[in-house]
């Protein structure tokens, strides 16, 4: 009796075990964020799209239900971006190529997108061929209406919609509906855009998502204390995948999470989950994946990212004789890292510092760039060419002699210390903070109020942009020099380069 009690047993919980597998459904997510570069970094060491799309393929064999994610900034900047082809600037043509040709499942708007005009955007919506997200940005019109951003093929309008939906299945034809809301934070106001109030649209999409799917994930382009606020406000949201902070990070919130992988897919996010249709339990196995010659490459993608690299070559050579020559042998790495940049001085900083002022002979009494315009996001170590350089400073511009009073020479470099981590961060060159005495020092004297200063300023600054009160409108702006043509300070580039050829 006790025998066929323990079979019975037995058999009860064979088939229990059996009828729990039948309730998982498997499947991954392969997340990137904040991509500008298609092709590898670093020497060809980290990164590459064709590398990206070698372990998505690997992920698809290894799980049908997988699927690929951007959250954010892919369409600008690039070096590549600013130049022309076919009469037009390139403005992020090549990522979508690149992207239609890796099949993403879902792509959410980024601040960067809309460094591009409205109809050069429009241009690029209409390329693609994969499904964007936009819960909050809409299209403003000039008579103040929104409406929809959309995709038009065909005279086909296609809105971006608010929400996305796919349905997974598992071997046993189990299924279930995941729903995406996505978030994108106003840090490029527009005059076509209104970004609304991203959260209060990322909880109204939330809310209409969890009446039909059975789990909800978010696909957000924030900063990751505006992620942390939507976490703790939709706690039943089990991963948040973000962007817009270029380095990685897992920040755990409440039970659920926020990932974000480094930009220029120099690593990617791979999550595999695990979903219990009977108990609603979900779960999530995150790994930070890095981007190297040891991932492979798809032949497909490479050949697209090859064709825009010889375009590349030939457009730089128009402006530069020889990029590829070696100017300079950098045997300590230069630092051109976003964070870095943005929130300390660095070695490269303190290099394009000398060439501003290297490009009126030394005649100013220091220099200042803003860190946001340095857009490498790599180190330069070792042999350093002309289109290196380009890389570094992919928008150009002039350099701009500008004689100011001290006054307001503080009350610049006060603003861009206060804005550590941020693009209107100052690098500096014959420029010191003495942090005990709390006081600016050029060539090691304190700032004279009343003083006249000659600075070397890259021209973004005086546009007002970064620093709003730096204008040559200012009162105490005194002169602000024009420069030639010919002048070597008319391109930041040059000057640079010019300054590395005579070391």
């Amino acid at each position: 009796m006790k025998k066929i009690l323990y079979i019975l047993v037995a058999i009860s919980l064979f088939f229990a075990s059996c009828s729990t597998k039948n309730d998982i459904i498997n499947f991954t997510f392969l997340q990137l964020n904040d991509v500008y570069e298609i092709a590898p970094l670093e020497g060809g060491k980290v990164g590459g799209m064709a590398r990206v799309e070698k372990l998505h393929q690997d992920l698809l064999k290894e799980n049908p239900n997988t699927f690929m994610f951007l959250a954010g900034d892919f369409l600008n900047p690039s070096l590549l971006g600013t130049l022309k082809y076919k009469g037009e600037r390139i403005k992020g043509k090549q990522m979508i190529e690149v992207m239609n040709a890796m099949n993403f499942d879902l792509v959410a708007l980024g601040n960067h997108e809309f460094d591009l005009n409205e109809e050069e955007l429009q241009q690029r919506l209409n390329e693609s061929n994969f499904q964007w997200i936009a819960t909050n940005p809409m299209h403003k019109l000039k008579d103040s209406t929104t409406e929809r951003f959309a995709v038009v093929k065909d005279s086909l309008r296609i809105e971006l919609p608010k929400t996305v939906t796919f349905k997974v299945k598992n071997k046993n034809g189990k299924e279930i509906e995941i729903g995406f809301f996505s978030a994108t934070l106003n840090s490029n106001p527009k005059d076509y855009v209104d970004y609304g109030d991203f959260y209060e649209s990322a909880k109204f999409a939330y809310n209409n998502l969890a009446r039909t799917c059975d789990v909800v994930f978010g696909l957000t382009h924030l900063a990751i204390d505006q992620d942390e606020l939507v976490a703790n406000m939709l706690p039943d949201v089990p991963l948040i995948m973000g962007g817009h902070e270029h380095v990685n990070m897992s920040v755990p919130v409440g039970n659920s999470k926020i990932t974000k992988a480094d930009a220029n897919a120099k690593t990617v996010y791979v999550h595999r989950i695990s979903y219990n249709k009977k108990t609603k339990e979900t779960i999530i196995n995150s790994e930070l994946v890095p981007i190297t010659k040891e991932t492979g490459m798809d032949e497909g993608v490479d050949n697209i990212v090859q064709k825009w690299n010889v375009l590349l070559d030939e457009k730089i050579k128009e402006i530069l004789p020889n990029p590829d020559a070696v100017i300079f042998t950098a045997n300590e790495p230069l630092d051109g890292r976003d964070t870095p940049i943005r929130s300390e001085q660095t070695n490269l900083g303190l290099l394009i510092g000398k060439a501003m002022a290297y490009s009126f002979n030394n005649e100013v009494d220091c220099a200042l760039v803003n860190g946001g315009s340095i857009r490498i996001d790599d180190q330069l170590q070792g042999d350093i060419t002309g289109i290196d350089i380009f890389r570094v400073l992919p928008f150009g511009g002039e350099v701009l002699k500008v004689e100011l009073k001290g006054s307001l020479l503080k009350k610049v470099l006060n603003y861009g210390r206060l804005k550590a981590g941020k693009g209107a961060y100052l690098q500096r060159y014959n420029v010191s903070y003495d942090e005990p005495m709390k006081l600016w020092k050029v060539n090691y004297k304190e700032i004279v109020d009343a003083k006249v200063y000659k600075v070397a300023f890259s021209d973004y600054l005086l546009k007002g942009y970064d620093i709003p009160f730096l204008t040559p409108n200012n009162e105490e702006v005194i002169k602000v020099y024009e420069n030639k043509k010919t002048d070597v300070a008319k391109d930041i580039r040059k000057a640079i380069i010019g300054y590395l050829n005579s070391l």
